[in-house]
């Protein structure tokens, strides 16, 4: 499937904002692959992973995917307020589920994941959609050293938040816990966000012997992808791990050049900042004023597109098709 030439109008320019582990892999490859989608650059955060093997991490899936030259950065490598947390028992200690690709003689750009941001998003000539796919600190760090970059922002979609249950504590989902007050920040910057979180996420999967026939396979960018949604995560050494052949961060990605396949509601969201629920994303979805409301409790809420329903067997056969492993 050939690649749009820079600045087509059929395409979306999007910058994609990682910490790449096994699902930002997959994002970054169908970003790549499909040619409604214009990817300008890559920022790395640190997240799932340290960001030095971030940053390698992205690079080595560049190269697997045959990306053309995509500049990529380091940004931030710990939350704005607290000590970073590990995710090893999710992604593994090398952020790709142990998963060797082989070395790669790419190189990040000399600059911050910020400075990078802000000059691809000022430079282009249409407003570019910001994906968010980590925690959201460079985001925030952006939007406040270069508040203009906000003119020439299309939206920001983001993985991260729950309408419902939490993954990281029982209410809060990992990147949006991980920084709390990044993404706080990031809602509040005026830009439009479309929330791409756990109602949706834990929805969109590859089954088992799909998975097992890719890594099994002749094709060496399948065998790769295979072996990624076959990740099983454990939180233990004594729990044995499921199979859940999800695509993770890669589901939002697809939902920006298929969102008919994605319900969404616009509600008012906020980020709880305090206690056991420090990193929920707060979603009203009540259709009356309650008593907070009336009482002058509420507080400032931002509206945001809310993802909340999806065709999962869609978007996961578009996850396959763009990248040329359908069956």
């Amino acid at each position: 499937m050939p690649r749009p030439r820079y600045g087509d109008p059929m395409s979306v320019p999007v910058i994609l904002d990682v910490d790449t582990g096994v699902d930002d892999a997959l994002a970054i490859m169908f970003a790549v692959r499909h040619p409604g989608l214009d990817l300008l650059g890559i920022s790395c955060v640190a997240g799932n992973a340290p960001l030095a093997q971030v940053v390698d991490n992205t690079l080595r899936v560049l190269d697997a995917v045959g990306a053309p030259d995509v500049p990529v950065a380091a940004g931030t490598a710990r939350p704005l307020l607290e000590a970073p947390r590990e995710a090893r028992h999710v992604h593994g200690a090398d952020g790709l589920g142990g998963i060797a690709l082989p070395p790669t003689t790419r190189q990040p750009e000399p600059v911050a994941a910020v400075e990078l941001l802000r000059r691809l998003i000022l430079e282009h000539d249409r407003p570019v959609t910001l994906v968010a796919l980590a925690p959201q600190t460079n985001l925030a760090l952006l939007l406040r050293t270069y508040p203009e970059v906000a003119g020439n922002l299309e939206r920001i979609v983001f993985m991260g938040g729950s309408a419902s249950v939490g993954n990281a504590t029982a209410v809060a989902e990992f990147n949006v816990w991980h920084d709390p007050e990044a993404a706080a920040i990031v809602l509040d910057s005026g830009v439009p966000a479309y929330m791409y979180g756990l109602d949706v996420f834990n929805r969109v999967a590859v089954d088992h012997e799909t998975a097992v026939a890719l890594e099994h396979g002749d094709d060496r960018l399948g065998r790769v992808v295979g072996a990624l949604i076959g990740n099983r995560v454990a939180l233990s050494e004594d729990e044995r791990a499921e199979y859940t052949g999800l695509i993770g961060d890669a589901g939002a990605v697809c939902s920006i050049v298929d969102p008919l396949a994605i319900g969404t509601e616009v509600r008012p969201v906020r980020v709880e900042l305090a206690g056991y629920g420090r990193g929920q994303t707060l979603v009203d979805r009540r259709d009356f004023a309650g008593e907070d409301m009336v009482h002058g409790l509420a507080g400032e809420w931002t509206q945001v597109e809310v993802a909340l329903d999806v065709d999962a067997e869609r978007l996961a056969r578009l996850f396959l098709d763009t990248l040329g492993l359908s069956a």
